[in-house]
């Protein structure tokens, strides 16, 4: 009977199992999203009513907060606040 030992192996030696590296994935996606809704807070604050890039139209307050949902979507995980979430979510499973 031959048992595999190859899974506990890398776990000890701390190489990534692929379970751990989806999971990896799917935390790094969360906390990039977290990131996004901050930016989008901070954009929301910053830039309130201050840009007429749009006009002034009846929908000009929906393509606004749709302009700073993509500026937030496109720069989140580059702030360091993923980062660091990441880093602490990960030592603290």
């Amino acid at each position: 009977m031959n048992i595999d030992t190859s899974i506990a192996l890398r776990q000890s030696a701390g190489v990534p199992t692929i379970d751990s590296t989806k999971d990896d994935l799917k935390l790094r996606e969360q906390t990039d999203n977290f990131e996004s809704v901050l930016i989008k807070t901070l954009l929301d604050t910053s830039m309130k009513d201050s840009n007429d890039f749009f006009g002034k139209d009846a929908g000009d307050k929906i393509y606004q907060s749709m302009y700073r949902q993509e500026l937030s979507n496109a720069s989140a995980g580059s702030f360091g606040f993923s980062q660091m979430l990441f880093d602490f979510l990960k030592e603290n499973r």
